[in-house]
């Protein structure tokens, strides 16, 4: 009996934590982004020296009691799942765990806790708890889109790369160490704040020249950030033509039902069985 009450808290308790299909687990995860928010903006608050002399004690109470409860969170996830390892792993879980250490480690380092601004990546569940099925789409098509335009642009980065090394050598030849072109290393890195249209202008060609190829190179810039969007964009409205033409196997998963075995919450609605490795999933 004891054992059975056991096991319906832990699924309780998991059904509030990991998921937001009921009101209690909404709640909670709405909740933890209003926490999260708070953390970031004291973080930001307490980098302002002005602010932080004045109300140092208030910012610092207040960080370590949000630590202790993304803390206390961090060790439910854990406990609540049949395969801890598996969560503590996963994307979401190293997340936690780095906005979770950074004041620990400022006891320790100097400097660090300045990190707890991971927490921000955080926010990135408020797709799931939402329930924001659009922006789920639009998201798995853009994710599409990249995994399918990924070697058409490492091919074109690599042309890049190897372009900007041709011509930075050429910059060091044109310029010499008199215009601050003093290494091929440092010549290349002038060439690839120029093509990206930077310009931060710590070194400049100071022969006709040199301030002729600039021009070429700057004027090169601007096609090079055309390229990428181009191939990007091809392929989303590729995957937009597809969307417009479903397939019955092309399902957009919106359900936030999380399995407990394997962690898996790309369910389909009214699913009662996890379609990656079978476990039941929880029901009202």
């Amino acid at each position: 009996m004891n054992d059975k009450h056991h096991k319906n808290w832990k699924d309780k308790l998991h059904e509030i934590i990991y998921e937001a299909d009921t009101p209690a687990g909404k709640l909670f995860d709405v909740i933890l982004l209003v926490t999260i928010l708070a953390s970031i903006i004291l973080v930001m608050l307490e980098s302002v020296k002005s602010i932080d002399v004045k109300y140092h004690n208030f910012l610092n109470i207040s960080e370590w009691v949000i630590t202790i409860l993304f803390t206390i969170e961090y060790v439910l996830r854990i406990i609540t799942v049949k395969k801890p390892l598996k969560y503590i792993t996963s994307f979401y879980g190293i997340i936690d765990l780095l906005s979770t250490i950074p004041k620990y480690l400022s006891l320790i380092f100097a400097g660090t806790h300045a990190l707890v601004a991971l927490r921000a990546l955080r926010l990135l569940r408020i797709f799931r708890i939402l329930k924001l099925a659009r922006f789920l789409g639009a998201s798995n098509m853009l994710s599409s889109a990249l995994k399918a335009s990924r070697v058409k642009i490492s091919v074109f980065l690599f042309a890049v790369i190897i372009l900007a090394v041709i011509l930075g050598t050429i910059m060091y030849l044109v310029e010499g160490e008199d215009s601050g072109f003093d290494n091929i290393p440092k010549s290349v890195y002038w060439c690839i704040v120029t093509l990206t249209t930077v310009g931060f202008g710590d070194i400049t060609p100071q022969t006709p020249l040199g301030q002729f190829i600039a021009s070429l190179v700057m004027i090169l810039g601007y096609g090079i950030i055309a390229v990428p969007t181009g191939i990007v964009s091809a392929e989303y409205s590729s995957q937009s033509k597809q969307k417009e033409e479903p397939k019955k196997d092309k399902v957009v998963h919106v359900n936030t039902q999380c399995c407990v075995n394997c962690l898996n919450d790309k369910h389909q609605d009214g699913a009662e069985f996890c379609y990656k490795c079978g476990c039941k999933l929880h029901h009202d």
